[in-house]
């Protein structure tokens, strides 16, 4: 009899991550995310819910590719019709931009604290609250027993949870599920948004558990997420005269 190796190393994972307080959700009503190729990098080739997710934003054009992102999963999450919260030290989301992502910004609810042991307190107690579609909170880092004690509210609810860790001091470890990275790319004006293009990203997914790390070029439009394809190098026509 003959043993595949990647079906064995399949199977470890699926035993794995359980023990690491990672349990897939069985839950209907979660819808699957299409990230194109992104998602062969989740185990089980889908994006984790009832997890934590990290995201390091090192500048403003980063903190707004990185709340773009994000609100496009929050998006699917809000599909079944529930609410999600956002918390920040101060309001710098555009809420009506909210729309074009598909989310309507009344069921957003924004609450914004000054003192990072509120923000995370409040995070805390938002996850556990199985009638939120997903919580969002900006605060410079967060330490391991922090971030397990997410990790044990979500395992509870099944709420997804997402940090954005703004000008953050370095890479602390935590116990969250992922960390990422979205830089902005310039855009394609030639589509059918009017004046500029729809949003593109690099979209580096740092760690994973249980997957495998990587990094994409994707832009955002209506129809979903799909890669970016690669431009041709065009010679600018003095280059032709002077070489022709």
């Amino acid at each position: 009899m003959t043993v595949n190796r990647n079906d064995i190393l399949a199977q470890l994972q699926k035993e794995i991550l359980p023990l690491q307080g990672y349990k897939p959700s069985t839950d209907y009503r979660v819808p699957k995310i299409e990230l194109g190729p992104i998602t062969t990098a989740f185990p089980e080739a889908r994006f984790p819910s009832g997890a934590i997710h990290e995201f390091l934003s090192i500048d403003p054009y980063c903190s707004s590719a990185t709340s773009g992102f994000i609100a496009f999963l929050v998006a699917a999450f809000m599909q079944r019709g529930s609410a999600s919260i956002w918390i920040s030290p101060s309001r710098t989301l555009f809420p009506p931009a909210l729309v074009q992502y598909g989310i309507q910004p009344d069921k957003i609810i924004f609450i914004h604290l000054q003192k990072e042991a509120d923000i995370l307190w409040v995070m805390e107690e938002a996850l556990a609250c199985e009638g939120i579609a997903a919580v969002v909170a900006e605060l410079p880092g967060i330490s391991f027993t922090a971030s397990r004690r997410l990790q044990l509210a979500v395992e509870k609810s099944g709420v997804t949870g997402f940090i954005i860790r703004q000008n953050p001091s370095g890479r602390q470890t935590n116990a969250c599920l992922s960390r990422w990275k979205i830089t902005p790319l310039s855009s394609d004006p030639n589509n059918e948004l009017p004046g500029i293009g729809f949003p593109r990203w690099k979209i580096e997914l740092l760690k994973i558990r249980n997957g495998r790390p990587g990094a994409w070029e994707m832009e955002w439009s209506p129809a979903g997420l799909v890669p970016v394809s690669p431009q041709p190098f065009a010679i600018p026509a003095i280059v032709k005269r002077k070489t022709g």
